[in-house]
């Protein structure tokens, strides 16, 4: 039978198509109401949320840093500036592969593996989002012009002008001033971070790091509208930094180069006090360096030859530097005697160039070893008498002796704004059997009181004690800031001044300091010289190395290094002081010899005129004219 052909049943087919029609306008339908119900959902419920999430991709908040406070010295001479530097800043967020970008900058301004290690290590110090952060300062007009031509390949690189902090003095101030440098790791973690938002550098010593609060400022912001490239297109709203107060120190420029002349490159420091305010005149330290190899980055060579120089021109001698004060303390000392009744002014001691412990046979000598024979007081500062104060301080012993150094400052900070001082060390009972678990023995008394020993004191000690001789006892701490953003410095913590039982004895040591510069018998009587006024001085020679009993000292037999240091201490004019110097000159071996001429040279600097007299404000009042009326 011949196989049947099916109909096709075209109203089945019709209903079909028709049904899967209006499943697919259903589908359509859900799907356009899903999606309108979505828009509606962004558009409408979340319009805030998300107009503020636009806003934010091309409105941003950046920091302003404020300008640094500038330093002047007590003239109005500019210790410290800012200048304009042109940087070139990397921001890591839009950099990409900013590894690759540092490997092309190095290779587009043709730098050393040096840079590029200095550029990575900056560049991982970044601390917030999206903030520019420079790895390179002072690129001259032609490493900008390499930047610009390769601009396109360079992404998240600029060049941006900035201040950087400039020192126009360079070395002369290193010590006093300091420097900025980098913000490190460390200094992160405590700083105020929103505040140091957009600041790169940090005071690291001296002056800049102690007032850095001041100094600093407060940061300002704005909020600027960039494209996609991140670059700012305008200014939206600024609010202006706060600048750093400006800082007028009490640093004479001229005594600064005075003092530093007088030194003539040896090796030491010159510290110069005015006794009635405190203020801090000059400040030497030698050999010195300049801060503005600080300032945006020492390269690692640099910084070798300045760390491992066996000169140590990074050591601030005036506040870290710890010499035995030697002869310099005897009239502190003599002081001292008088006070606590051990001496009187006419106590006298017969000398044969020795002093001996009862029951001892070592003998302590005399730098004279002939001795001087009968030594009262006066005499024993004026000669330097060594066995005077052998038995002055075996009779007053280590107690007393302590408590009397102490309040001339020996063993404390005495500074008010020198964060960088060391106590030094003025030794007693309890620090010996702390350090050493041992007894005190006579022995260490008798050469503490010319200054040996445990005993240790910094050039800035020295010469406030010696202030403190001038002004009999009224304590003023040290300061460098005359004033910080117009306002006179104060110490919000005095010391105590010295009290003595009786006031004439600040005046037999007085006298004795004269008696040095000008007595007969004096140890410094070529610092006197032909001066227009009148000194009180105490020099001191302290060693290097020890010398075993019965030897003498040998210059020639020591290498140059091993040498006496020479100090010398002063105030003047001795009947109205005006300025106290400290002199210590390494190795120096003389301190009448070498180190009191620089402290003659440093007061003539700051008392005398162009004419070698006593300028007007220093010079004695004159007796008033007496008109005889003819009748």
């Amino acid at each position: 039978m011949p196989h049947s052909i099916p109909l096709h049943d075209h109203e089945r087919n019709t209903r079909l198509v028709r049904r899967r029609m209006l499943v697919g306008a259903a589908c359509v339908v859900v799907l356009t109401l899903l999606l309108i119900a979505r828009m509606f959902y962004l558009q409408v419920i979340q319009f805030e949320h998300h107009t503020t999430l636009s806003e934010n991709n091309r409105v941003h908040v950046q920091p302003v840093p404020p300008t640094r406070g500038l330093i002047y010295d007590r003239n109005g001479i500019l210790l410290a500036d800012n200048r304009p530097s042109f940087s070139l800043t990397v921001t890591r967020e839009r950099a990409g592969d900013w590894e690759d970008v540092l490997d092309r900058i190095v290779a587009v301004l043709q730098l050393g593996d040096e840079e590029r290690q200095l550029f990575e290590k900056r560049v991982r110090q970044g601390r917030r989002p999206f903030e520019p952060v420079p790895i390179m300062f002072e690129l001259s007009e032609e490493q900008i012009a390499r930047i610009a031509v390769d601009q396109f390949r360079l992404p998240g690189v600029e060049v941006a002008a900035q201040l950087v902090r400039y020192y126009p003095q360079q070395e002369h101030f290193a010590h006093s001033v300091g420097y900025v440098g980098r913000i490190n790791e460390q200094e992160l973690k405590r700083l105020d971070t929103v505040n140091y938002s957009g600041t790169h550098h940090i005071g690291k010593t001296g002056i800049e790091r102690f007032y850095e609060d001041q100094l600093h400022g407060q940061v300002g912001y704005e909020e600027v509208e960039t494209n996609a490239r991140g670059r700012v297109l305008r200014v939206l709203k600024r609010t202006p930094p706060q600048p750093g107060k400006d800082l007028v120190l009490s640093l004479d420029v001229h005594l600064q180069a005075a003092a530093e002349e007088a030194l003539a490159g040896r090796r030491g420091a010159v510290v110069a006090l005015e006794p009635a305010t405190g203020e801090v005149l000059a400040i030497v330290s030698q050999p010195s360096f300049d801060p503005n190899l600080f300032v945006t980055g020492i390269s690692f060579k640099k910084y070798a030859e300045l760390s491992e120089s066996i000169d140590r021109p990074l050591y601030n001698r005036v506040l870290r530097g710890l010499y035995p004060p030697g002869s310099t303390i005897k009239p502190m000392v003599a002081v001292a005697g008088l006070d606590s009744g051990t001496v009187t002014p006419d106590t006298k001691i017969f000398d044969p160039g020795y002093f001996q412990l009862p029951n001892h046979s070592h003998r302590y000598r005399n730098w004279n070893r002939y001795g001087d024979g009968w030594v009262s007081l006066e005499l024993a500062v004026a000669r330097s008498n060594d066995t005077y104060f052998y038995e002055l301080a075996h009779k007053m012993g280590i107690d007393e002796l302590h408590r009397y150094m102490s309040a001339f400052g020996f063993g404390k900070r005495v500074s008010l704004d020198m964060f960088e001082e060391t106590a030094g060390l003025m030794p007693s009972r309890e620090w010996k059997q702390a350090r050493y678990r041992q007894v005190w023995f006579p022995g260490e008394t008798v050469i503490l009181g010319i200054g040996q020993g445990y005993m240790q004191s910094t050039p800035l000690q020295l010469a406030q004690a010696t202030s403190l001789m001038a002004t009999r006892g009224k304590w003023i701490r040290p300061h460098l800031a005359k004033s910080v953003g117009g306002v006179p410095t104060v110490d919000p913590n005095p010391f105590p001044d010295i009290e003595l039982k009786n006031p004439r004895f600040w005046e037999e040591g007085r006298r004795a300091m004269e008696a040095v510069v000008h007595g007969a018998r004096g140890t410094a009587r070529r610092v006197g010289l032909d001066a227009p006024y009148r000194i009180a001085g105490k020099s001191g020679t302290v060693q290097v190395v020890a010398i075993a009993q019965g030897e003498k000292y040998d210059r020639e037999k020591l290498d140059e290094r091993h040498r006496d240091h020479a100090l010398f201490v002063a105030y003047a004019p001795a009947d109205d002081p005006q300025i106290a110097v400290a002199v210590m000159v390494e190795n120096g071996e003389s301190g009448s010899g070498v180190a009191g001429p620089v402290a003659r040279q440093v007061m003539d600097a700051w008392l005398l005129g162009e004419d070698g007299r006593l300028k007007p404000q220093f010079a004695p009042p004159q007796p008033a004219e007496v008109v005889r009326r003819v009748q």
